[in-house]
């Protein structure tokens, strides 16, 4: 960046991104570092060894030797974020490094679809703990930090939580109970975080992301290049998600808190909050069957046959 230059939206802060060595998170990490942070790449896993019998880079390395090459900032942190310890250790590296953390990203997530009939207890187990617990332990140490620097100060701090739910949550996909359950149980974390850190400077909003990445391969398949090559860019490329990643986690959304948006292929959507759409009034102190039965066998014999608390249209949203 040139003197005359005027600062990148991100300069100067310093971010963590988890699950971040491929797919989304890499895409995340990539835009964070080019609006100007400082960021930590964080994705599990150990090194390895080549066919020569040298020591290989993690994919965590790899993407952070990226952003590097690029003149920017990066260290990885090959820890599990499901795991409390290692995610308090990811937290502390950050501010180690930095000296502070401004944006923590929960991307990190795994898939392990089938029906809830099949589904094993460990299935079950290993998607909640991590997509919903490593969403927790992060945010965690993160909100600890932030809150012991408000409080040492006086003053509110900078901070943003963009955290990962996604559709399945929203519409219900049969195939991934666990999944589903996760992902709405980090809406529900956002929101609560949203409202308890809101008074020292901090947001948290969730995003819904359709992206075509190795997690994603058996529910997406390839992207197929059309003959004539003139395609452009995937419209479930991961590129679509990392700019509104970018924009959550700067200073121009410090009025967007607790919010859930969807986003793919060039859309953003704005997800509005439950509403109650219907109240019914006992009599008596208190209802009796033969009443609910009379309020409520009509009003649910008038709405369209199989429509449940799930908004699968959203499943339909485009691009205009």
């Amino acid at each position: 960046m040139s003197p005359l230059s005027p600062p990148l939206p991100l300069e100067g802060l310093a971010a963590i991104v988890t699950g971040a060595g491929r797919g989304l998170g890499r895409a995340e990490a990539l835009e964070l570092a080019r609006l100007g942070a400082a960021v930590v790449v964080n994705d599990y896993g150990q090194s390895g060894r080549d066919g020569s019998g040298e020591a290989s880079a993690t994919p965590a390395e790899e993407v952070a030797a990226e952003i590097r090459a690029a003149g920017g900032t990066a260290l990885a942190h090959t820890g599990d974020v499901a795991d409390h310890q290692q995610a308090g250790q990811l937290v502390e590296l950050a501010i180690s490094e930095f000296g502070k953390l401004d944006v923590l990203v929960n991307n990190a997530g795994i898939l392990r679809d089938r029906m809830v009939f099949s589904m094993t207890e460990g299935e079950w187990d290993a998607v909640i703990r991590v997509h919903l617990k490593g969403h927790f332990n992060t945010t965690h140490f993160a909100a600890s930090h932030w809150r012991g620097r408000a409080k040492a100060t006086g003053e509110p701090v900078y901070g943003r939580i963009v955290n990962t739910s996604s559709e399945a949550f929203l519409a219900g996909s049969a195939g991934q109970p666990n999944y589903a359950a996760a992902k709405g149980g980090i809406v529900g974390l956002t929101t609560s975080t949203a409202l308890a850190l809101a008074k020292y400077g901090v947001t948290a909003n969730a995003i819904c992301p359709r992206a075509r990445t190795r997690m994603t391969e058996d529910v997406f398949g390839d992207f197929e290049q059309p003959e004539n090559g003139l395609g452009g860019l995937d419209p479930l490329a991961p590129e679509h998600v990392a700019p509104l990643v970018g924009y959550l986690a700067s200073p121009a959304a410090e009025h967007v808190n607790g919010q859930l948006l969807v986003v793919h292929g060039g859309m953003v959507a704005v997800v509005e909050r439950p509403r109650v759409a219907a109240k019914f009034d006992s009599k008596q102190d208190t209802f009796t069957y033969d009443e609910l039965d009379a309020l409520l066998t009509p009003h649910y014999a008038e709405r369209p046959a199989g429509e449940t608390f799930a908004a699968a249209e959203v499943l339909g949203l485009r691009r205009g």
